[in-house]
């Protein structure tokens, strides 16, 4: 399978964006730009969290859910959340029902919010140095790395839940801490 596609607009993309048009959405707008908002930031690290074990679109399709379900990702609200608020998110068929994974979104809130440094700054203080080759290809683009790995070690020493090296990747992808858009994807050309 080749690394990039043209899509039936006439644009060469990364090939994971073919296949649905949120994932093509998401590729184009999202994937790879420099985030620092520390809402935003929040939310990814736990999208990213509810995704482990999951395909990304699953998530892509149930964010307007989520969001709502979880105050937008505000950590001060979701930080208050209870055993109550547990139990009907688990009935909540628009989301990923998973306890665990619940429990960790609220968790973390908590750990945000006592942080004694920005999550932003916490964060970017992970990401790799600038200058790194560009992938030509998927095979190219590593799972774990040195950082990921560092970033979740921190993460969880600050009582961050479901924060594992490969999690922590992904979110350094989809915010633009690393850029693995393929050589040949218009996105590269950024």
């Amino acid at each position: 399978m080749s690394s990039t596609i043209i899509g039936d607009d006439g644009v060469t993309r990364c090939s994971w964006a073919a296949s649905d048009d949120e994932y093509r959405r998401y590729h184009d707008e999202e994937w790879g730009r420099e985030q620092r908002d520390p809402r935003a930031l929040y939310e990814k690290l736990c999208l990213e969290g509810f995704q482990a074990g999951l395909s990304w679109i699953t998530i892509l399709r149930r964010r307007t859910a989520f969001r709502e379900d979880f105050h937008d990702f505000e950590p001060e609200q979701v930080a208050a959340m209870t055993e109550t608020d547990v139990d009907r998110l688990l009935l909540d068929e628009r989301i990923i029902r998973h306890r665990g994974k619940i429990e960790a979104t609220i968790a973390n809130a908590r750990a945000t919010l006592a942080l004694d440094i920005g999550l932003s700054e916490l964060m970017w203080g992970f990401a790799p140095a600038p200058g790194r080759p560009r992938p030509s290809d998927f095979s190219e683009v590593p799972a774990v790395t040195a950082d990921s790995t560092a970033l979740s070690k921190e993460l969880r020493k600050r009582g961050f839940r479901f924060v594992g090296p490969t999690t922590m990747y992904a979110l350094m992808q989809s915010t633009g801490m690393v850029d693995d858009h393929v050589v040949g994807c218009f996105r590269a050309e950024d």
